[in-house]
């Protein structure tokens, strides 16, 4: 099967679900040591690195009101990478990196096709937006 077939196939699915205590733990784990627990950019290794890391909380502010999913999808999965990780994000791009057969709902209704782990990890990561 061609690739546009795939995408022609995975756009007629409806989004998976997103599971946020499992994104939760994701960010615990691969996360929470530059983002900090509360994704506030005030980890342990923030301290020490040249490029402070994002208050993840304030995406959505910062984005006038709107959470930018599809960066934040392909900031994750490494197809945005960020010069302060130097490259996909430092120690775990190769988790989150991979098949991108899941797809997710941008607030425009678009899909964007990311790995399983991503969508739970977003899905978290939206949970924790400030609200206004």
């Amino acid at each position: 099967m061609t690739r546009l077939a795939i995408l022609l196939c995975s756009l007629a699915l409806p989004a998976f679900a997103q599971d946020a205590e499992v994104g939760r733990d994701l960010f615990t784990r691969h996360c929470a040591t530059c983002h900090g627990l509360e994704g506030q950019g005030d980890g342990p290794m923030a301290g020490v690195m040249m490029i402070k890391p994002v208050n993840l909380t304030e995406l959505a502010a910062q984005n006038g009101g709107t959470f930018p999913m599809e960066r934040v999808v392909k900031r994750i999965d490494g197809r945005d990478p960020l010069v302060s990780h130097g490259s996909p994000m430092p120690v775990y791009g190769d988790f989150f990196e991979g098949v991108f057969d899941v797809p997710i709902k941008t607030p425009a209704g678009q899909p964007v096709l990311t790995s399983r782990p991503v969508v739970d990890l977003v899905a978290f990561i939206t949970q924790i937006q400030r609200q206004e």
